[in-house]
Order: structure tokens, then C-alpha cells, then sequence
């Protein structure tokens, strides 16, 4: 089986544009690699038909609600399966993480998860600790961080370790790839 990309993105909060942005990008198969899913981990759940609509970008969504998000039909956390991986997906809210990461990768053992992907801090963040990768890709539409708006590509190929890019959203929609976040 050869690698696939998956899209990870998380706050939103009502910035059409910037989402609009990445859409493009990953719609393009010449730019992005080919994306078919994407994770998104909370606050901003509506404005993924609004962006979707107006691109044409489609893919295979898994979502989970943040603390923003007002459809309480979308689970607060979830698991799936991707290209032999197993991924733990939450907001972050409920998971304590500005005192640490124990609860997520607590959470994400017990659910015999390779990576733990959330959101809710808006700063990108990636590491692999207890052998979780753990990743946050960021903001796309309110960055706390130095670096701007961000999302986050794993590349996943069965029996290979999990590989994380990180892309920026400039100010008038270009996606560049951050080098020295990866």
C-alpha cells in the first residue's frame, strides 16, 4: 500500500478564508499529495460545509467537538483507523492539557491508539512521548503562536513510523510547508 496524507486541522472559529485556503491546497493533488481525510478536532464544526461548498473540497471528515461548537451530536473524542494506524482524536478541553499530556496519553493507550491528535491551544505542537505521537496542528483561523495560522499533514504508510508536516496560511492564502516545526 503506498503512503497516505491526512489532513489535521482545529480552530477555526469562523475563518472562512483562511479554511477556504487549505481546501484549496488540499483539493489540488499537484500541491498536497492526494488527501481523501481529514481530521478536524474542534471549534469551528459549521464552517466546514460553508468552506467545503464553496471549494468543492470533499473528503472523508472524522470530527470531534470543541468547547466552541454548539452540535452536541458530535462526540467530544473518538478513535479511527487510518492506513493502519490507529488515531485518538479529542478538542482537548476535557484532557487537562495545560497541566501535561498523562491524560491524553492515557486516553490514547487505552484506546491502543498510535497518536493522540487534538486542538484547544491553538499553538502547533508535535512530539512522541510513551510512543503516542501527540499533535496539534495549530489554528487556522485565531494562532496563538509566533508562527501564524498552521495545520498539520501526516503522512502514513503501513509499517512506517508516522510522518508529521506542518503548513502555514499566510496572510492572502498561500500554504507553505514550516521546516523547522516537522
Amino acid at each position: 500500500m503506498s503512503a497516505q496524507r491526512l489532513l489535521v486541522l482545529s480552530d477555526t472559529h469562523g475563518h472562512i478564508p483562511a479554511l477556504e485556503a487549505v481546501f484549496k491546497w488540499a483539493g489540488d493533488r499537484s500541491r498536497s499529495g492526494g488527501i481523501r481525510t481529514t481530521a478536524f478536532l474542534g471549534d469551528g464544526v459549521s464552517d466546514l460545509p460553508l468552506a467545503a461548498n464553496s471549494t468543492g473540497f470533499y473528503c472523508d471528515w472524522k470530527l470531534v467537538r470543541g468547547n466552541n461548537d454548539l452540535d452536541f451530536t458530535l462526540p467530544l473524542n473518538d478513535v479511527f483507523d487510518f492506513c493502519g494506524s490507529r488515531f485518538y482524536m479529542c478538542h482537548g478541553h476535557h484532557n487537562s492539557l495545560f497541566s501535561g499530556y498523562s491524560t491524553l496519553i492515557a486516553a490514547a493507550k487505552n484506546l491502543n491508539a498510535h497518536a493522540a491528535l487534538f486542538g484547544h491551544s491553538h499553538v502547533p505542537f508535535c512530539k512522541t512521548t510513551d510512543n503516542i505521537l501527540l499533535l496539534n496542528p495549530g489554528s487556522v483561523g485565531r494562532p496563538r503562536s509566533r508562527i501564524g495560522a498552521t495545520f498539520a499533514i501526516i503522512e502514513c504508510e503501513e509499517n512506517e513510523p508516522l510522518k508529521v508536516e506542518f503548513w502555514e496560511i499566510g496572510s492572502r492564502g498561500e500554504i507553505e510547508q514550516l521546516k523547522d516545526l516537522s
